[in-house]
């Protein structure tokens, strides 16, 4: 798949078949992950995979702060994928002082570079994906023994898509765009 074509025709999934993804699969996907680009090539992405129906549904019950639609979605998908960071290395200088104005906000832009990634590749591998804001972070650490020195950055849903729904509506480049 050209590049411009995955862009263009990648949607958020929030259906999924029975069929499971395998473990080629995965390893595929993370593998074509580990190229998104983060903070002086800190690579402070990891990924936790799950399977298991009883952490799914825990997950889905009793960390999405009550949001019934990721809930089901998460219920409905074969797996998750926890995408976690390793904390106070992106955006900060070896002796620990910040290289930016943004402080700790650089470590969720690699966050989001990196679930970005993710959910490309899984799109040309014929997987569907669906990232979910809305959750408890320090509950789901807690579900899956996530270590200290890394925080929770999204909750990816993934699995073989019932159905690619239509993209929405675009803004137009001219709203986009600015010159100076």
């Amino acid at each position: 798949m050209e590049a411009k074509e995955c862009i263009k025709t990648r949607r958020s999934i929030r259906k999924f078949t029975n069929d499971k993804v395998t473990k080629e699969e995965f390893e595929e996907l993370i593998a074509l992950s580990s190229f998104a680009p983060s903070w002086k090539n800190s690579q402070t992405s990891r990924y936790t995979v799950v399977l298991d129906e009883e952490i799914k549904e825990k997950i889905a019950k009793e960390c999405m702060m009550n949001h019934k639609g990721n809930e089901n979605t998460i219920l409905g998908a074969p797996a998750i994928i926890i995408l976690t960071t390793v904390n106070s290395r992106s955006g900060y200088e070896r002796d620990g002082s910040f290289t930016t104005s943004k402080e700790t906000h650089w470590q969720s832009f690699d966050a989001g570079i990196a679930a970005q990634t993710l959910c490309l590749a899984a799109h040309t591998l014929g997987l569907g994906t669906v990232i979910m804001g809305i959750y408890d972070e320090e509950n789901v650490a807690e579900v899956l023994n996530i270590p200290e020195e890394q925080s929770v950055s999204a909750i990816i849903a993934i699995g073989h898509p019932v159905e690619i729904p239509d993209a929405p509506k675009r803004k137009e480049v001219e709203t986009l765009l600015a010159y100076k």
